[in-house]
């Protein structure tokens, strides 16, 4: 079965390409990712009773980074509903150790008092705040060990800027081997969409991880956590390496 993809030159060429082929797949792939975003279908889970907000893919690729890196602490920021933060603090709590740290611009009350009645609440701590600002960076900082091994997801604003600054501000808490996940990157992809805005196309967190990562010997993207395809993060997941080894 064979798909008929349309050029970019002005003639208006098209090409047939078969479905089965890897080009075929990443390109349904990147199709259905735009529905999806149309269809609102990160707003349908829920992780044990609170919203999630992520594609279901996104959440399997989530909690498995989560058991392989086994940090002590995980930063979120963007806290929404609080199910990302419930999807950390249960694996955390299936790995017996470690607290999320939550931060969002404002933590309207009905998620906050949802997120602390919670059985995970133990292992969550909440920031209310500007993830950018100086003061909410240094509260972060106060809840960290030097021996703590960190993992971060950047998931609040997702504007080129305010990403930018948050990779800048956070990316040097991110422990080796471990990860900085750069969430929302297809806002690129999705300006084209009934929903989407044309300054999408620049105005993006993708921009913001493209400009991190030039010339940038201390971290690489890791392709393994974007092996379905179907994914909101794309280049998303930032791998700092460690480079006192070998």
């Amino acid at each position: 079965m064979k798909i008929k993809v349309l050029g970019n030159d002005s003639k208006n060429s098209s090409r047939e390409v078969d479905i089965y082929s890897k080009e075929g797949f990443d390109l349904l792939a990147k199709l259905w990712s735009k529905c999806a975003y149309h269809h609102r279908i990160m707003y349908e889970p829920t992780w044990l009773g609170i919203p999630i907000i992520q594609y279901p893919e996104d959440i399997t690729i989530i909690q498995e980074l989560i058991w392989k890196v086994r940090p002590d602490v995980i930063i979120e920021t963007g806290v929404a509903h609080g199910g990302s933060a419930i999807l950390q603090a249960s694996i955390l709590e299936l790995i017996g150790k470690g607290k999320v740290i939550g931060i969002d611009l404002e933590i309207r009350k009905y998620n906050e008092l949802a997120i602390r009645s919670h059985p995970l609440s133990k292992r969550i701590h909440l920031i209310e705040g500007s993830s950018i600002a100086n003061e909410t960076y240094l509260k972060v900082k106060k809840q960290l060990k030097n021996s703590d091994k960190v993992l971060i997801f950047l998931d609040s604003n997702h504007s080129y800027e305010h990403v930018k600054r948050e990779i800048e501000l956070y990316s040097s808490l991110v422990s080796p081997d471990s990860y900085l996940v750069v969430l929302d990157g297809i806002q690129k992809e999705l300006w084209d969409t009934p929903g989407g805005k044309k300054e999408w196309q620049e105005d993006n967190p993708l921009t913001a991880i493209e400009e991190f990562m030039q010339d940038n010997t201390e971290w690489e993207i890791d392709e393994y956590y974007m092996r379905f395809a179907v994914t909101a993060n794309p280049n998303g997941f930032l791998k700092r390496l460690n480079n006192e080894q070998g």
